[in-house]
């Protein structure tokens, strides 16, 4: 079998293993509605709102991501200001009220971080939990990142893809000095940005400016002004029909990705990563990014100049340089048993061979996948928040009156849109909105999104986002409508 469409078919499965349940959508969903019951115990929070932001708003999340929330504190229309002492004091506060109010088990109250934090474990779930308060640029940030995915849907999957890599390799956890998720995500970006012919613009083509010192005054002004700006862009990269379109396969792009890295270490010396521009840049050149005092410098392009990957330090640098690089040689090796080897941990490898996952149905059993990847006993996996793995159920979650989902609505062909926002592209009158349904919608001509499904028919891949070729032919998106003023 070729080895490129072997690595097809292997992506294909692991993302019908992690791609997130209805039942990982609920759950989450709940645990927003347990910390909004907390934070109501709380007279000194009397008033503010429980949002969640990160992967989960971004749809970038596995089955075992971890939820962020923020507690965003009254302050009438206006965006809230706190000070980092006064943060710390109110999550304080929130950690008795959670050992009070129970169903959370392992917290831990992280004060010297940039961003003060609370993390917790949910009892009923195992499910991480980051707490933090006025996390609105997060918010927005999140925001971006699913936007980003409406001009390129391959840019969800590789991202899937990727951080189950990096876990596998244990290159995926600040807390050991490695890179996070976020970091990971602007890689893909950079990636895409860099691809010939490329397929993401510079995110200054998107979004000119920074967009976290914008985020002031009043929050429906301003997110509705950053919300616009998006959505003219995007509209017009997206039904631009001069683009040149890359037709590169997923199994293309992971191996690409890696191979643009292996040298990673090296380049860093002298140049930072820059999402915003889409190129390397010269650190000894950008006076914004002086002086160079870390191993790595990965740009946040919403919140300039901060670096994603502080706290990256340079044996592990090495490390991560070493990873992208034995991948990379592995998977284009003639000698590779199978690219699950490389691709999944042990605890994902085991759901997979207890699932229906098509193409290794009676299939798994008995490859020599080397020692580090011995299957666990049905029932012991280790991944939090495991169980069996199966195809993406896609939500049509719908907003309620007791807003029990947090302002967020899921939508078949994965896709959640955030409290406040809305698809780039479809443009709104400035009235209060509402959600509501639409059944294939017809694509912008010209669109990527279309001809990545016309990429798809021509190529009889199956659909990677783990979905039944019946699922895909009834997408449903999400559209704000605006309700009528009384």
């Amino acid at each position: 079998m070729n080895s490129n469409y072997s690595l097809a078919l292997t992506l294909t499965d692991i993302l019908y293993v992690v791609n997130p349940t209805q039942d990982d959508w609920s759950k989450r969903f709940q645990i927003i509605n347990d910390l909004r019951s907390v934070v109501e115990t709380l007279e000194i929070l009397r008033g503010a709102t429980v949002e969640p932001f990160g992967s989960f708003v971004s749809n970038l999340f596995t089955r075992w991501g971890d939820l962020d929330v923020s507690i965003e504190l009254p302050n009438g229309s206006y965006i809230s200001s706190a000070g980092k002492k006064y943060k710390q004091t109110l999550l304080l506060d929130v950690l008795k009220a959670l050992k009070r109010k129970g169903g959370f088990h392992g917290i831990k109250y992280i004060s010297h971080a940039r961003v003060p934090i609370l993390k917790c474990d949910s009892n009923k779930d195992n499910i991480s939990c980051d707490i933090s308060i006025n996390n609105l640029s997060g918010q927005m940030k999140s925001k971006m990142l699913f936007w980003i995915n409406e001009i390129d849907g391959r840019f969800r999957d590789l991202v899937l893809i990727v951080k189950e890599w990096a876990k596998a390799h244990g290159i995926n956890d600040p807390k050991t000095g490695t890179l996070n998720s976020y970091s990971l995500s602007l890689l893909i970006i950079f990636h895409f940005q860099t691809c010939e012919p490329a397929i993401l613009p510079p995110l200054s083509e998107i979004y000119q400016g920074n967009m976290a010192a914008d985020l002031f005054g009043v929050r429906a002004v301003a997110e509705k002004n950053i919300e616009d700006a998006c959505s003219l862009s995007i509209n017009r990269i997206k039904s631009d029909k001069s683009r040149r379109v890359n037709r590169s396969s997923l199994a293309d792009l992971f191996l690409s990705f890696l191979e643009k890295f292996c040298d990673i270490n090296v380049r860093a010396s002298t140049q930072g990563i820059s999402p915003y521009n889409g190129q390397w840049e010269d650190i000894d050149t950008n006076m914004i990014w002086q002086p160079k005092t870390y191993a790595l410098f990965i740009e946040d392009p919403f919140e300039q100049p901060m670096n994603c990957a502080r706290a990256v330090g340079h044996r592990n640098l090495m490390k991560i340089a070493q990873v992208f690089q034995s991948s990379y040689e592995k998977l284009t090796s003639p000698n590779l048993t199978h690219p699950l080897a490389v691709l999944v941990r042990p605890e994902v490898l085991s759901i997979m061979s207890r699932s229906q996952v098509p193409s290794f149905v009676g299939g798994i059993n008995g490859m020599n996948l080397g020692p580090q990847f011995q299957r666990n006993p049905v029932g012991s996996s280790n991944v939090r928040g495991g169980g069996g793995g199966g195809a993406h159920l896609q939500l049509p979650y719908r907003n309620t009156g007791n807003n029990n989902n947090g302002g967020l609505q899921a939508h078949r062909g994965g896709g959640v849109y955030p409290r406040g926002a809305r698809a780039p592209g479809q443009g709104l009158q400035q009235q209060p909105f509402m959600y509501q349904n639409m059944m294939n919608p017809r694509p912008l001509m010209g669109s990527q999104s279309q001809s990545q499904s016309q990429v798809q028919r021509n190529t009889n891949q199956r659909p990677t986002t783990g979905q039944s070729s019946s699922q895909s032919q009834q997408q449903v998106h999400q559209i704000w409508r605006p309700r009528s003023e009384k």
